[in-house]
């Protein structure tokens, strides 16, 4: 059991768990809430490193045969923590305001509930699998989330780096809220049964 939970795929999702409060922290290293371009550049290298991981995780534990069951939960959630965190805090930091708000909302709102209806159908031994349009909307988030980081800063570079990542994350939302019916959809059947 300890072998397993301590595979190399394994250990890559607890890093991607453990770079969220890094990320946060580098917005906070001035003791307040602060994305100074340091800060931004240093979550965003972070984050890409975290985003990295996320595909190597499952990609190996597959082909070296090392899939376990602390790995199949752990890898959701540290997704889940990766986007919800960081959504909170480009909210926080004023990069996302207004209207686009809305489609932050609308990701943290779909994970939690999908999350729960996963929790549900888990403890009637019904499995809803992930389908590649879910992947894909994993993907659009995260590449989102990478121009939101770099915010500001990133504008400096390229510009409109905030602008891309706010119609990404948009863009993002819509397929979030196309898959959330999906498995709401596959998982009706379940509870209306009861």
């Amino acid at each position: 059991m300890a072998s397993r939970a301590l595979n190399i795929p394994n250990i890559l999702t607890y890093g991607r768990i453990l770079a969220v409060p890094l990320i946060v922290l580098c917005f906070f290293i001035e003791g307040r809430l602060h994305g100074s371009d340091l800060a931004r550049w240093s979550a965003l290298l972070i984050f890409i490193i975290a985003s990295v991981t996320d595909f190597f995780d499952g990609y190996l534990a597959r082909i070296w045969d090392q899939t376990s069951n602390i790995g199949r939960m752990l890898d959701p959630i540290a997704d889940k923590l990766l986007v919800s965190a960081i959504l909170l805090l480009v909210a926080a930091d004023g990069t996302i305001a207004g209207w686009s708000i809305w489609a932050a909302i609308i990701i943290l709102c779909r994970e939690i509930l999908v999350s729960g209806l996963r929790e549900y159908l888990a403890a009637l031994k019904v499995s809803v699998p992930v389908t590649w349009i879910a992947k894909w909307k994993t993907t659009l988030q995260m590449v989102a989330l990478g121009f939101l980081l770099a915010g500001p800063a990133g504008d400096k570079v390229l510009p409109y780096t905030t602008e891309i990542g706010i119609g990404l994350l948009w863009i993002a939302a819509i397929i979030t809220m196309y898959t959330g019916y999906d498995y709401f959809r596959a998982g009706l059947k379940h509870m209306v049964d009861e």
